[in-house]
């Protein structure tokens, strides 16, 4: 069975590339435009078996997506990838402190994104 993939981000442009990738390596991708949306998608029974979100998004950024996501009992050990274009510490630090299993600055080359996805997905059966 193919595993669900959530992608978080306010490019539209960005998701239909990670889409495009992901799908094309036989992942089944769901995506929402931010953090709000992407949490509604959650309380509403999607329950993906990884979340790769973006850090600065309108409405509500990946800090607090995740720290809402992690509030959420089902999704307590889900992992979640925060990705984002900085490579500040203190922001890497914090999404870790919140509950992020990993962090990745774009762009990342979608066979290195797989290959971090597999070994994610392999360790949590």
């Amino acid at each position: 069975m193919a595993k669900l993939i959530f992608l978080v981000d306010d490019s539209e442009t960005m998701l239909m590339s990670l889409k495009h990738s992901l799908e094309f390596e036989g992942f089944v991708v769901e995506t929402a435009l931010d953090g709000v949306l992407a949490l509604a998608r959650l309380e509403q029974g999607l329950n993906p078996d990884l979340i790769i979100t973006d850090m600065s998004m309108p409405n509500m950024n990946g800090i607090e997506l995740i720290k809402n996501i992690r509030a959420m009992t089902k999704f307590r050990f889900k992992p979640i990838l925060a990705f984002t274009t900085t490579t500040q510490k203190h922001l890497r630090e914090e999404s870790k402190k919140v509950g992020a299993t990993g962090w990745l600055v774009k762009p990342v080359p979608g066979k290195e994104l797989v290959a971090i996805i597999n070994q994610l997905l392999q360790h949590k059966n």
